[in-house]
């Protein structure tokens, strides 16, 4: 079962260490079935509970994934491996369409709500035993959210959205659970989810959202949480719709124990409406972040919930961090108040390019993506062979292997880099590579 390569230790942490160090040097490979319990124990001379501790211990870390009476088997990529690895460089003198990055030129500038910030801070320092949250901050925030009809609730702040899932899913869920998560989708949430231990399920989804029966099917095969993108779908640019969010709240409905987790980090550069499906179960979650429409380096997102949830993230939050700097929430809440930023221009400026794009690429016979955000998805039958013609065109863009579970290839093109003229030359060399127009589904 294992090849030449023979698993040693006696405790629980040595036979574990034993597996990771196989898999680190490549003699247990992905996908690689490891020894029964009983069995290993027998070769070792320990107890089978041993064994089953090390095995959980993999399985924490995200070496390996258990599925019940088929055992357990290496993963396909160990949960240290981020997806963001899977990358190309441009080639010189080539445009790089591949980083997901915000135009720098829509991003405000930081100078005078830092300068607003700083000076706030120096006239009231903030201590240990300051409130977590910056109470100017949760009420701009809750204004917001209100706006957009999200169910009330208490407001957190976290080092941004990923941060803020990783939290909401520790607080609720275990390792070994199942979570219910697009495809495609973030790769970084791909990453999360087994970094956890915990198991992924994957959900198509098209233009309009993550299709009911499939998140309904995941949630029937035991996913205890449900995770959705509202806007800006990363890589597709679906954006949930009136209508699929009315199916959604019926799926959920029928799954009421389900941890519904809601990422809108589309919010400030989509003009589609929100249509959330908080409140939909008992316990729930809705993220923001301001990475998109201020600039990743804030590391900065809100999150507002149910009590339960809030106060657990909030608790977990003071026995690490403490706290999001309050110089960064003061920034934050100067560049909302002074509407540093339109979000309808910014929506506009990113629409019309990835319009075009779009618009170019159907002319062409390609069957693109992008109703929302700065991304457009391009299906294609050979990832490796479209993205090697690419690159000898002279452009970058991101293999659909960093977005992907079971879905169908394609590759992800960021506009964000791209001027009105470049247009109709990407789409030539998308064409090119894509091969022949694929089905109008993900999956």
């Amino acid at each position: 079962m294992l090849g030449d390569y023979r698993i040693q230790g006696r405790r629980a942490a040595e036979i574990a260490a034993s597996v990771e160090e196989g898999v680190g040097a490549g003699a247990l490979a992905p996908g690689r079935r490891l020894p029964p319990l009983r069995e290993l124990a027998g070769e070792l001379g320990v107890n089978p509970n041993t064994v089953a501790a090390a095995y959980r211990l993999l399985r924490d870390r995200g070496v390996i994934e258990t599925d019940g009476r088929r055992g357990s088997r290496v993963r396909a990529r160990p949960a240290s491996t981020a997806r963001e690895s899977i990358r190309v460089e441009a080639p010189p003198g080539g445009r790089d369409l591949s980083t997901g990055n915000p135009d720098p030129a829509l991003l405000p500038p930081l100078g005078p709500a830092l300068t607003e910030a700083a000076r706030r801070c120096a006239g009231r320092p903030v201590l240990y035993g300051a409130p977590s949250v910056d109470p100017e901050l949760a009420r701009a925030a809750r204004a917001s959210l209100d706006a957009d009809g999200v169910p009330d609730g208490p407001v957190a702040v976290t080092s941004g959205s990923l941060d803020a899932i990783e939290r909401v899913l520790a607080a609720h869920l275990r390792p070994g659970d199942a979570v219910a998560v697009e495809d495609p989708g973030w790769g970084s949430m791909l990453d999360l989810v087994p970094a956890l231990g915990m198991r992924a399920v994957p959900v198509a989804v098209d233009d309009a959202g993550p299709l009911p029966g499939e998140a309904d099917r995941a949630l029937r095969e035991g996913a205890r949480a449900l995770v959705v993108t509202d806007r800006a779908q990363n890589p597709t640019g679906a954006a949930v719709s009136a209508a699929r969010a009315a199916e959604l709240r019926a799926v959920l409905a029928r799954h009421p124990r389900t941890l519904l987790i809601e990422d809108d980090h589309g919010h400030g550069i989509v003009s589609l409406p929100l249509h959330p499906l908080a409140g939909s179960v008992p316990h729930w979650a809705f993220v923001r972040s301001t990475a998109k429409a201020y600039g990743p380096d804030l590391r900065l997102a809100v999150f507002t919930g149910d009590a339960l949830t809030t106060d657990r993230v909030r608790g977990r939050q003071r026995l690490g961090p403490g706290w999001v700097s309050h110089l960064l929430q003061h920034t934050v809440t100067e560049l909302w108040r002074s509407g540093a930023v339109d979000p309808a221009a910014v929506a506009r400026s990113y629409g019309a390019r990835r319009e075009a794009l779009v618009a170019a690429l159907r002319r062409r016979g390609v069957a693109a993506h992008g109703r929302s955000g700065m991304n457009v998805w391009v299906p294609v039958p050979d990832e490796t062979g479209a993205v090697a013609r690419l690159l000898r065109a002279g452009w970058a863009v991101a293999p659909g292997a960093r977005f992907r579970t079971a879905s169908r290839p394609g590759v992800r093109v960021t506009v964000s880099p791209l001027a009105r003229d470049e247009i109709e030359t990407v789409a030539e060399a998308l064409a090119a590579a894509a091969g022949p127009p694929p089905a109008e589904r993900y999956a």
